[in-house]
């Protein structure tokens, strides 16, 4: 399986990133965002739905745990669905949610804090880690399935220096 490293040097980096992540993008992808509070995955998936069409405001699903947006997608409205599963305190409110429903082959799913649903949450595509490094980020992407793969070979990114 491929992956894929780099350093955002700033928060300018990681929305450059999450611009080049959506145009990555294919239905059914599920993406699992790895890191430390205040690590940039939230501003990591704001900019992929701004770049991916969405002109609205990109609130944190920290309290509603998840937000759903429309994007479209080769002409056609598909779902991203953006979790944040932070404040759940067993795997099982994931699935008293009804949200294992929502990983469909359809709908895009980016979900932050996955391992708090661990045993529950359907297998990503993608995993994303982000890791504070001075004053940016290192970031690694990994895909584990040939859904994820093909999204990495789309993705066109490089790094301000």
């Amino acid at each position: 399986m491929q992956h894929f490293t780099a350093h955002l040097h700033d928060e300018e980096g990681t929305a450059a990133l999450g611009a080049s992540l959506a145009h990555a993008l294919l239905p059914g992808l599920a993406i699992h965002l790895h890191g430390d509070l205040g690590a940039g995955k939230t501003a990591l998936t704001r900019a992929l739905l701004h770049a991916a069409g969405h002109t609205g405001t990109v609130k944190s699903p920290t309290y509603t745990l998840s937000e759903p947006y429309q994007i479209q997608f080769d002409g056609r409205a598909v779902n991203v669905i953006h979790f944040d599963l932070y404040r759940m305190s067993s795997a099982e409110e994931f699935l008293d949610a009804g949200f294992r429903e929502d990983f469909n082959g359809d709908n895009i799913c980016i979900v932050e804090w996955p391992e708090k649903a661990e045993g529950v949450l359907p297998p990503p595509d993608l995993n994303v880690f982000l890791t504070v490094a001075g004053h940016g980020r290192h970031v690694e992407l990994q895909a584990s399935t040939a859904l994820g793969n093909s999204c990495l070979q789309r993705l066109k990114f490089a790094p301000n220096m």
